[in-house]
């Protein structure tokens, strides 16, 4: 479990040890006792051993017992799926 923002990771191992979830980069939105993080990941094919296309996952944490905790996410899936989400955002917070 992590203590602080900057220890929280999408990142995860099998149990040989293997990268399965590799983290490209994060990005705090917000920080606090709730905190919401974004994270650019790959996943591991396990049967080919190599990596898919990049997604996105933005994740809410909050922090309780000194430990932040994963309340939701939300997984972009495919490059399709975020530039139609760039694209409303854009639409609606035009200047």
């Amino acid at each position: 479990m992590a203590e602080t923002i900057d220890e929280i990771t999408i990142r995860y191992e099998d149990e040989e040890g293997r990268e399965i979830v590799k983290e490209i980069d994060k990005a705090v939105l917000t920080r606090g006792s709730w905190t919401t993080i974004m994270f650019l990941y790959q996943e591991m094919d396990r049967k080919t051993g190599e990596y898919g296309p990049q997604k996105v996952s933005i994740r809410r944490y909050q922090k309780r017992g000194g430990v932040f905790r994963q309340q939701s996410k939300f997984n972009i899936s495919n490059e399709k799926q975020a530039k139609k989400i760039i694209d409303v955002l854009s639409k609606w917070f035009e200047a």
